[in-house]
């Protein structure tokens, strides 16, 4: 603001404090980042999407391929590249070590019974992750967070922590609070890289969807057990259903067919190129 030659005393104050107001100000958005984030700033939270509601799905999380004609949603492994133009699900193996990565775990975080022994899910021969105090849950989620990342960093929409139910295969060693106390550290990750997050069966635990801070549901078998029901109140619709049996395919269908996303798969959910592939949704 130029001021006049000649002003008097009290408005030449005027005019200097005026300019130092309005450094300040412009000093202040600059630090700020005005009103919305920088977004090159590694800490700048995106904008979560939510999967679609009753839509085309798959589900290959045993493989990548191209998905079929009408699909908008697929679920892959966080390994995989998501598929172009849809909306991609990443796999992320949460709760239990896979087989092959057992070694690369922290002996102590391993959960173990009273005798020292792991305590292993025996269908898949997974050890389960020890999430019994806060401490093991940061350390463990601080490294699935890292898999989170990298569904984030390939251009993943969501992700999908399985085995949420795993404290139900662990000898009571575990219990739901815990369960649900370390998906919410994930959650939060999720969010804060612009993930959606999806709970993955264990419909005992839809009611506290909100304190897990879930999004959507992933939910297996649940026309074969009568579930889908509950997902569907719990995620208002916004649940993914895989069937295994043509019976399970059959009683999803004709109570949800119209209302949630259902696809049948092969249990192995192997590809196209394999004799056990199995995709139908009728």
């Amino acid at each position: 603001m130029p001021v006049e030659r000649g002003a008097r005393p009290d408005a030449l104050r005027v005019a200097t404090t005026l300019l130092v107001l309005a450094a300040l100000i412009s000093c202040a958005s600059c630090a700020s980042g005005g009103d919305d984030p920088a977004p090159d700033r590694p800490d700048a939270a995106k904008a979560v999407r939510l999967p679609p509601v009753h839509a085309g799905f798959d589900y290959q999380i045993g493989g990548a391929y191209p998905p079929p004609k009408g699909v908008r949603v697929v679920a892959r492994d966080r390994a995989a590249k998501p598929a172009r133009g849809l909306y991609n699900i990443c796999y992320v193996n949460a709760f239990q070590a896979q087989p092959e990565e057992r070694d690369e775990w922290p002996a102590d975080l391993l959960l173990r019974d009273g005798g020292g022994k792991a305590v292993i899910d025996r269908d898949w021969n997974e050890p389960l992750l020890d999430i019994r105090t806060p401490a093991k849950r940061e350390r463990v989620a601080a490294r699935v967070n890292r898999w989170i990342d990298g569904c984030a960093d390939k251009g993943f929409d969501a992700v999908e922590p399985d085995n949420y139910d795993s404290y139900t295969r662990s000898h009571r060693l575990l219990d739901a609070d815990d369960a649900t106390a370390f998906i919410r550290l994930l959650s939060d990750h999720a969010h804060a890289r612009g993930l959606a997050i999806a709970q993955k069966n264990t419909v005992e635990l839809a009611p506290r969807r909100e304190d897990a801070g879930l999004d959507f549901a992933v939910a297996e078998e649940c026309g074969a057990y009568d579930e889908c029901g509950a997902y569907a109140k719990a995620f208002d619709d916004r649940v993914v259903v895989v069937e295994y049996t043509d019976s399970g395919l059959d009683k999803a269908r004709s109570g949800f067919g119209d209302r949630l996303s259902i696809v049948r798969r092969d249990v192995l959910v192997s590809t196209p190129d394999s004799a056990d592939y199995v995709r139908e949704t009728r």
